[in-house]
């Protein structure tokens, strides 16, 4: 059992490194995994595994086994991550993870101080999760491009962009996934028929950028309330143009529609992940405003964990 006086420490470094960042839950089911600093000064983590059949839609962001730790550093700072974590490596000696398999951490992306542990354990931020609760700026969308929400009958060519994120992704991180349309399809047919919020931008009446958003209720006791504010979010899931219509504001004019439409619907802000390695996302998204609330920690295969 993690100790109290870890959590307590938990919550109070948490709310001290960034007030947008919700109260720390109690910690999770999993492994015990303990340490103690130079100083003698004992330290806890959980550790949980989970594996992905063929087909799961989470084999889209994941590796299919994972390997997660949930540090309680307490007040030790970036010497308590780091043996925490040397702790992680030795009991991963124990395993047999294959090629397919990651070490993950979730941690606060402000926590400055824990970045140099995550570094010297080979661990990369594979991604962010980042919010935007400014209000709306009023950005005119181009007379060339219109913007309207996708139906069902629009599900090729949304199938079609959402797959340019995934080719492009996969030059620029660890993992590939060339079955990703197909991974896609079961839950982006889902969301079109339930008149989910995708929205299209056309140029001449053909679909070049897409927009596939979702809503996302942070309420307490559900899994949002552990990395969101409580509130109503709008949920940007996949955003792509069409590689010959970069650079020509047609996503930001998208994302304007985007952000005004869930304003008007009651959100208190928007929410996405990004990698932090992608030289098209790292910039777009701080443009229009997000900024880093969680860093995803991770080092692919779990056995390069040092």
């Amino acid at each position: 059992m993690i100790a109290g006086r870890l959590i307590t420490a938990q919550r109070a470094r948490f709310a001290a490194v960034d007030p947008a960042l919700p109260a720390p839950p109690g910690p999770p089911e999993g492994e015990l995994l303990t340490a103690a600093t130079a100083d003698g000064e004992q330290v806890a983590a959980a550790l949980q595994t989970k594996s992905h059949p063929p087909g799961a839609l989470d084999l889209l962001w994941s590796a299919q086994r994972v390997w997660q730790l949930f540090p309680y550093p307490g007040e030790t700072g970036g010497e308590g991550v780091d043996v925490l974590l040397r702790a992680w490596r030795h009991r991963m000696d124990a395993e047999s993870p294959g090629p397919d398999s990651a070490c993950a951490v979730t941690w606060p992306s402000r926590d400055a101080p824990a970045i140099s542990a995550f570094l010297r354990h080979g661990m990369v931020p594979a991604s962010v999760l980042a919010i935007r609760t400014r209000p709306p700026e009023p950005a005119p969308v181009p007379d060339e491009v219109t913007v309207r929400l996708a139906g069902p009958e629009d599900f090729e060519e949304v199938l079609d962009l959402t797959t340019v994120t995934f080719d492009y992704t996969a030059l620029v991180t660890a993992r590939s996934r060339p079955e990703a349309g197909e991974l896609m399809t079961p839950q982006l047919r889902r969301n079109l028929a339930a008149g989910a919020p995708v929205w299209l931008a056309e140029v001449a009446g053909i679909a070049t950028a897409v927009a596939d958003c979702g809503w996302i209720d942070s309420a307490p006791g559900t899994w949002a309330a552990e990395l969101l504010p409580h509130g109503r979010w709008g949920y940007v899931n996949n955003v792509a143009t069409r590689p010959d219509a970069r650079g020509h504001g047609i996503g930001r004019a998208l994302m304007s529609v985007v952000h005004r439409e869930f304003a008007r619907r009651g959100a208190v802000g928007t929410y996405l992940y990004y990698n932090p390695t992608n030289p098209l996302s790292s910039v777009f998204w701080p443009q229009q405003g997000y900024r880093p609330l969680w860093t995803f920690w991770e080092v692919q295969p779990a056995s390069a964990l040092r």
